[in-house]
């Protein structure tokens, strides 16, 4: 009988799970998949560790609320877990604010704790722990570990996390605490292996999905990132603005009279790719299109991953190498490609075979600045935190 261990990452319409072994070093994948469309038209899909669909359900139009999407994740495992036990559960959550700088087992304590980050991250937070509570209502003995996007991130030095606010504010905690924290630590763990030079040199990993945002790294230590006090900051994302003047919400409110649900609803899900091509948030639609709405996206979308580059690599005071991950990161050579050619200020030189390849290392010989394409796992990153924190041998 093998130990397992449940990894959930649970957003606002969809919950996504992983299975893993517990035993070996490497903790081999034993299943994973997702409920999508929870709020409109729930699809469960389920695949074992070699990538064969395993399970398939369709509710209709039926919305389904995530005790009961995580109460259906529940019974399909059981009934496919073949002796195995299921000794634990990870769950990523969003923010850890400034208490939480790693992964940690849930207590009762714990849970009123994370519930007050709730106001630091809206959107997210509420979602993470409810999978958390109906776990703990259900199966109080199974041990539970909180691992955070924010954690990764305590290392950076109060200089480029601090916002030019009166003291008060930032010790009340209004300061950058930068996300996707899970993915550049796993990252930071496989370039030893991967790129050494680039894992004790200063590397910017640029973490590009339907949500955005690049890391500095020195030594494999975050002293930099795009995303800031929300995980809105940064990058232009699917649907997300991006960075923003201030002043633009103030104009949103005084002169157009939208209030902050609204205000919210437009920065969050009505900008970003969708916003700007009034086409999609969704990259690979746009990249296909030939409108010229979807071309200008597209643009503004590189220009901005290079001006944060600049602004990352001078955190570093220089650039040894730029890593691509996620989504698009990892399976878009075009644009890796428009993001390089921003780049080529610092000595940059793709190779377009290798690119088009999907490396792993896409630079040329003679480029100053190494450039690499490595796939990120944060579900493998929480389950390796989830058996230290609880305790499996």
């Amino acid at each position: 009988m093998a130990d397992v261990i449940l990894v959930l990452n649970a957003g606002s319409s969809s919950i996504k799970f992983s299975a893993f072994n517990a035993q070996p070093d490497d903790l081999p994948l034993v299943m994973r998949g997702q409920i999508e469309g929870l709020l409109s038209a729930p699809r469960f899909v389920a695949f074992d560790g070699k990538g064969e669909q395993t399970g398939k359900h369709d509710w209709g139009n039926e919305p389904l609320r995530h005790e009961e999407a995580v109460a259906h994740i529940a019974q399909f495992l059981r009934s496919h877990r073949d002796g195995n036990r299921l000794v634990a559960v990870g769950h990523r959550v969003v923010h850890g604010g400034q208490g939480f700088s790693k992964p940690v087992a849930v207590t009762p304590g714990v849970l009123d704790e994370l519930d007050k980050l709730t106001p630091l991250a809206p959107l997210h937070q509420p979602h993470n722990l409810k999978p958390i509570r109906v776990i703990a209502e259900r199966n109080p003995e199974l041990p539970q570990v909180a691992c955070f996007d924010t954690a990764f991130h305590a290392t950076q030095p109060a200089l480029a996390s601090t916002f030019a606010l009166p003291a008060a504010l930032t010790e009340q905690g209004v300061r950058r605490y930068g996300f996707h924290g899970l993915s550049y630590e796993y990252i930071a763990r496989m370039l030893p292996d991967v790129a050494p030079d680039a894992a004790k040199g200063r590397t910017v990993v640029a973490h590009l999905g339907n949500g955005a945002s690049m890391c500095a790294l020195e030594a494999g230590r975050s002293v930099a990132s795009t995303m800031g006090f929300t995980a809105l900051d940064g990058l232009p994302m699917g649907t997300r603005s991006g960075n923003l003047d201030p002043g633009v919400i103030l104009y949103l409110q005084d002169e157009l009279k939208m209030d902050t649900r609204g205000v919210e609803e437009l920065l969050y899900r009505r900008s970003g790719l969708l916003g700007v091509s009034g086409i999609s948030g969704d990259m690979r639609t746009l990249l296909a299109s030939d409108d010229a709405r979807a071309a200008f996206a597209i643009d503004l979308y590189a220009y901005r991953i290079g001006r944060e580059l600049g602004s990352l690599a001078a955190a570093l005071r220089g650039l040894d190498a730029l890593v691509f991950t996620a989504g698009i990161g990892e399976h878009s050579p075009e644009i890796r490609r428009r993001a390089c050619e921003q780049a080529r200020w610092c000595g940059l030189e793709i190779d377009t075979r290798a690119n088009e390849a999907g490396g792993p290392c896409i630079s040329t010989a003679s480029s100053r600045v190494s450039v690499w394409v490595i796939p990120t796992n944060e579900e493998l990153m929480i389950a390796r935190h989830t058996r230290e924190a609880a305790g499996i041998a």
